[in-house]
Formats: C-alpha cells, sequence, structure tokens
C-alpha cells in the first residue's frame, strides 16, 4: 500500500510566518551565517543550541524554536536505528516548492553523520511537528542527480550552508520530508510520548 500524500499547507508547515520581518530577518541571516561556518560554532554549537530549542520548544509548548526566527524549522520524530525508541531532533528545514520540506545532515560540519539521518534511512516512516503542528511524514534520499539544485535551494534560504558538505569531507545526506495522511506500515509508531 502507498502513502497517500498530503501538501505540507494542509498542517501549515509550508507557509510557516516568521515573527521577525523580512528585512531584518534578511539581515540576521546575512550576519549570522558566516559565524555559523566558524569552528567556534561548530564545537560549540551541538552542545548549546540543542538545550536551548528544547527550552524554547517546552515554554511555548512546542510552538516557537529560536531557530525558527531566522529560518524555517521543525522537529524531526523518529524511531531509533538500532533502540526502537522514540527520537526527536529539532532541524532547519527548507521548503522544495511543492509542499515538502528538505532536510540536510550537516552535523555542525562534523566527520560523522548525525544520528537522525541514520535513523531516516532505517525508519523512514517518521513525523514533524512545524510551529505545534504535527504531522506524519515519509522521508527520501535525495537522487544523486537532484543533489546541486537542492543545495542551490537551501543557500537561497542560508547562504553558504554548503560549506558544511565540504568542511565535513563526506557526502552530507539529504532528504526530502513528504507529508502522508498514514503510514503504509502498521509497525510505524508516531502518536508515542517523545524522548530525550
Amino acid at each position: 500500500m502507498r502513502d497517500e500524500h498530503v501538501p505540507m499547507t494542509a498542517g501549515g508547515a509550508a507557509k510557516v510566518p516568521h515573527r521577525v520581518a523580512r528585512p531584518l530577518r534578511d539581515l540576521l541571516r546575512a550576519l549570522l551565517a558566516p559565524l555559523t561556518r566558524t569552528r567556534l560554532f561548530r564545537r560549540a554549537g551541538p552542545r548549546i543550541l540543542p538545550p536551548v530549542e528544547r527550552v524554547f520548544a517546552a515554554l511555548s509548548g512546542g510552538r516557537l524554536q529560536l531557530s525558527a526566527v531566522l529560518v524555517p524549522s521543525l522537529v524531526l520524530h523518529t524511531t531509533g536505528a538500532k533502540s526502537g525508541l522514540a527520537r526527536d531532533v529539532p532541524l532547519m528545514y527548507t521548503p522544495d516548492g511543492q509542499g515538502r520540506a528538505i532536510v540536510a545532515g550537516t552535523n555542525f560540519a562534523g566527520e560523522r553523520h548525525p544520528a537522525w539521518t541514520t535513523n531516516l534511512l532505517a525508519h523512514p516512516d517518521a513525523a514533524i511537528t512545524v510551529r505545534g503542528n504535527r504531522m506524519l511524514v515519509h522521508a527520501t534520499v535525495i537522487a544523486e542527480d537532484e543533489r546541486d539544485a537542492v543545495w542551490a535551494r537551501i543557500e537561497s534560504q542560508w547562504p553558504g550552508y554548503r560549506a558544511y558538505e565540504r568542511e565535513s569531507h563526506r557526502t552530507v545526506r539529504l532528504f526530502r520530508l513528504q507529508p502522508v495522511r498514514a503510514h503504509s506500515s502498521a509497525a510505524a509508531n508516531t502518536d508515542r510520548p517523545p524522548t530525550a
């Protein structure tokens, strides 16, 4: 049985209004983007940003992510590839223009792929939460012949983001998250309580 696709706008995910006016947001992006490519940010970011994002999410009931001030952001709910446990991770995403989200496993230019990418490879049926709206998704790996175009789309949102791929010396895993009404697998369980 195939997944029934639902455009992201059905859950409000593709048209996420930003709380910062566009000119100010664009200025902040231009100023912050180069900083996110520094060694200091790559070292401190993975330790500092996830706890800060969790605090913002807890205080806002899941409706606000700090990163969403600058870029579209979501919380990805996956199933652990080895553990089978529920895993949640806040991520930047790029709308693909067709109602789907693109996410990149940059891992702050780390030499290893982030665990959430391994989880999606093992269990592509997942869920996302955007501004408090939870929806089921099915993840597919971006094909090799689409990668340059997808990176260009991502970098139109966050200039220089592909530098993480070059600096990590690995091919960053790119995924397209397609909203669905239901997962094709009866084993998919995305209504479980989130865990850390």
